[in-house]
C-alpha cells in the first residue's frame, strides 16, 4: 500500500496550519489507494542541522537525524501543509527537508498551502528545493484564503465548497505519482532510467 505523510511544516503556537492539516487528514482517511499519517514539526522538533557532513554522504551522527531520516523513508510521498511567511515557508520545514537527502530521493510531493493570498508563493519557494531533494512535486496544489477559507481573517478554519474537488484531485495525483516513483527506486542497479 502507498505511504503517504501529510507534514505540518508551522511550528508557531495559535496555528491555523493545525487545523488544515486534520481537514487534510480527515479527507484523506476516507480513501482505500493508500495510507496517510500525519507528522508534525513542532512535535519531531528538530534542532537547527547540528550534523557535521553534508546530508547527501548519508553517514549521520545524531540519534534525531537517524530517527527523522528513518521517518522520511518510511513514506511514497508527502502533502506539505505550509503557510507562506515573507513570500516563502517556514524554516522549520526547510530545516526538516536539508537535514537528510537521500530519503526523499524519487518520491511525490502535493501542497496544501494557506495565507493571505493562500500561500502561493511558499509553494513557489518550495518546488525548486524539492527538485534539488529530488521529489516530483504534482501539478495540483490546494491553496487556502486567510480571509474566505478562515471565517473571516484568522478565524476559525471553514473552507470554502470549492476546495474538497481539489484536494480530491490532489490526492489523485499524488497517489499516482508517488506508486509510479515507486518503481524507480525499486528499479534493478544499471536500469535504464
Amino acid at each position: 500500500m502507498t505511504k503517504i505523510a501529510i507534514i505540518l511544516a508551522s511550528t508557531r503556537p495559535g496555528r491555523a496550519g493545525q487545523a488544515v492539516a486534520h481537514w487534510v487528514l480527515e479527507r484523506a482517511s476516507r480513501r482505500s489507494d493508500a495510507d496517510f499519517d500525519l507528522i508534525d514539526l513542532a512535535e519531531v522538533d528538530l534542532p537547527p542541522i547540528d550534523e557535521p557532513l553534508p546530508p547527501a554522504v548519508g553517514r549521520y551522527t545524531h540519534p534525531h537525524t537517524h530517527l527523522w531520516a528513518e521517518t522520511v523513508a518510511a513514506y511514497d510521498g508527502y502533502v506539505f501543509v505550509t503557510p507562506e511567511y515573507n513570500h516563502s515557508y517556514p524554516g522549520s520545514l526547510k530545516n526538516a527537508l536539508d537535514r537528510v537527502y537521500a530519503e526523499w530521493n524519487d518520491k511525490a510531493a502535493a501542497f496544501v498551502s494557506y495565507g493571505v493570498d493562500g500561500g502561493v508563493r511558499a509553494v513557489e519557494a518550495l518546488r525548486p528545493v524539492l527538485a534539488a531533494l529530488r521529489i516530483a512535486g504534482v501539478a495540483q496544489q490546494v491553496t487556502l484564503n486567510l480571509r474566505t477559507d478562515f471565517d473571516g481573517f484568522g478565524g476559525p478554519f471553514s473552507p470554502g465548497d470549492h476546495q474538497e474537488p481539489a484536494l480530491t484531485a490532489l490526492f489523485d495525483q499524488l497517489v499516482s505519482w508517488s506508486g509510479a516513483l515507486r518503481t524507480v527506486r525499486t528499479a534493478p542497479a544499471g536500469a535504464a532510467s
